[in-house]
């Protein structure tokens, strides 16, 4: 999104800010636990270096998921699109947004790499969270250890960007000079983490404390190999029972509105601004093509 929030006036790091004291009172008033990952409050606990973030993230309880929601649309916030194959593309957040705002909110109700079931982590993971000051406002942030754990996963997500392994290489220093190595382990375990943590945690774990290894889940093994969109559909297509794949194949030539409104909310979706966007689709798909072979090679070794 833009520079500034329509009416609003205000800056994306503004926005961001103040969204969080948003997000927070609006939970509060409906008596809701969140708590806000990753964003500001990561770089005032010391797990980032200092930058921008773009969004507010926050995480809720899956029972409470659409009590937050609807508390959210109640002041103007709605729902952005969202490519609706779910089996390319599984759902961990809804994101919402609002015409006046200039940042979006993710609202979290589970963490990919987090295998133990979405409630029981959300429960695991409130008892490890703090109080924290932002914008005259205290609001829940996780723990240095679960705010680590937190962030590895989304790193390893992608560990092929140079982002994610300078991400990695700041938490891997810092993990080791406060000694918090035992503290993410017991997390990482407790969560059903072990297996996406595991190329992080073989990197700080002394051998005589690695644990089994569990095999990663199909789930995080697609996040991981899929570089490319395009690769995600075709492990989707390759994995799916046979009845389904006739729909998926003609959903990925054919994809509804939505999938062009996730990548670009203003993406013009009339008959002929929709004949340019599958132009484009199409000129990244042959593009990406060489490395959506790669990924699907990884994939059949």
């Amino acid at each position: 999104m833009g520079e500034s929030g329509g009416e609003t006036g205000l800056s994306v790091s503004e926005g961001v800010l103040l969204g969080h004291a948003l997000v927070a009172r609006v939970a509060e008033d409906l008596g809701v636990r969140v708590f806000f990952i990753k964003g500001p409050a990561s770089v005032l606990l010391g797990l980032r270096k200092p930058k921008i973030s773009n969004d507010v993230d926050v995480f809720v309880a899956p029972a409470d998921l659409q009590l937050l929601l609807d508390g959210l649309r109640e002041r103007g916030w709605r729902d952005r699109p969202v490519d609706p194959d779910s089996r390319a593309f599984p759902k961990h957040s809804v994101t919402v947004d609002h015409p006046d705002w200039p940042c979006c909110v993710d609202v979290h109700y589970r963490f990919p790499g987090m295998e133990k079931d979405a409630g029981e982590c959300f429960e695991l993971m409130w008892v490890h969270t703090q109080a924290l000051s932002l914008t005259g406002q205290q609001v829940r942030v996780p723990t240095k250890a679960l705010g680590i754990v937190i962030l590895v996963l989304h790193a390893l997500r992608a560990p092929h960007l140079a982002e994610s392994r300078r991400e990695l290489d700041y938490i891997t220093a810092m993990v080791q000079q406060e000694q918090l190595e035992s503290e993410v382990l017991d997390l990482s375990t407790r969560a059903g983490a072990l297996a996406a943590m595991r190329p992080y945690l073989e990197s700080v774990v002394p051998g005589e404390e690695a644990p089994v290894w569990p095999a990663p889940s199909t789930e995080w093994r697609n996040r991981v190999l899929a570089r490319e969109p395009g690769s995600a559909r075709l492990l989707a297509l390759a994995q799916a029972p046979w009845p389904a794949k006739p729909g998926m194949l003609w959903r990925s030539v054919a994809p509804k509105s939505e999938t062009f409104l996730g990548g670009d909310i203003y993406a013009d979706v009339s008959f002929p601004g929709r004949l340019g966007l599958h132009r484009a689709r199409w000129s990244r798909f042959l593009k990406a093509l060489p490395q959506i072979i790669r990924d699907f090679s990884h994939y059949r070794a």
